[in-house]
This record gives structure tokens, C-alpha cells and sequence, in this order.
């Protein structure tokens, strides 16, 4: 039988706090059985607010176990600097993508999703359906 490789999981913040609270979110509702690499990429290499084009680089590679890299954003500049990196083409890992989702919504269903072995169009597929998560 074949091993199942997760896919892996980014959560871009323009804060460190706020990417690892939802990492540890997403991880603690997808259940202690869950080997989902999920890393957090918030904010600047010094720890301020931003965006680091190199955080995101290191945890992409860190979570990349050859089934493809979702990577979820929370503001507009963290999407561009994504973008940026997947334009150069050799700072992401192949089969990385950016998924238009909810930030703490989306980063569930994906860890959720991922934690049964779906592959990345079903890790975004879910994640960008959470954008139909109703309050009310």
C-alpha cells in the first residue's frame, strides 16, 4: 500500500501571534491524530508586523512532503509578496498554491481536509468553500 503524503499547509499573517494562534486552531480542531504539516508564517524576520517573503519561503519548504502547498493569506500584502514568490518559480516548492479562502475559516476546512489525505484541489476546494460559512 502506498504511502499517503499530506499536503502542506501556510498560514501567512501580518502577525507572528495571530498565523501560530491559527495554526494551533486548525491543528487542535482537525483532531490529535492529524499529521498535517502546517506551519505559520507571520509577520517580519525581526517580529514586526508584516510580511516576510523569506518566513513564508522557510515554511513552505519545511511543510512540503511532495503533495502540493496550500498557502492561505490574511491581508492584501501578504497575497502580493505570495504572489511574488510563486512569479519567481524557484522560491516556493513545486506544486505550491494560493488559496483565495477565509483566514481562520479557510485554514480549518484545509487542515480538516488534509488530515484525511485529499489532495491540493480538494485542501483549496475546501478551504475557498468556507467563504459560504453563514453566522446567522
Amino acid at each position: 500500500m502506498a504511502e499517503v503524503r499530506p499536503v502542506g499547509i501556510v498560514l501567512v499573517s501580518h502577525s507572528a501571534a495571530v498565523a501560530s494562534a491559527v495554526a494551533e486552531l486548525a491543528r487542535g480542531l482537525a483532531g490529535a491524530g492529524a499529521e498535517v504539516p502546517v506551519a505559520p508564517a507571520g509577520g517580519t524576520a525581526d517580529g514586526g508586523l508584516g510580511t516576510s517573503a523569506e518566513l513564508i519561503a522557510e515554511a513552505a519548504a519545511a511543510v512540503d512532503r511532495g503533495a502540493g502547498v496550500a498557502v492561505l493569506t490574511d491581508l492584501g500584502s501578504a497575497v502580493l509578496t505570495v504572489k511574488a514568490l510563486l512569479a519567481e518559480g524557484d522560491e516556493l516548492p513545486e506544486g505550491t498554491r494560493l488559496v483565495d479562502a477565509p483566514f481562520v475559516e479557510g485554514a480549518v476546512a484545509a487542515v480538516v481536509t488534509a488530515s484525511t489525505g485529499a489532495d491540493l484541489a480538494a485542501v483549496a476546494a475546501a478551504a475557498s468553500e468556507a467563504y459560504t460559512y453563514r453566522k446567522e
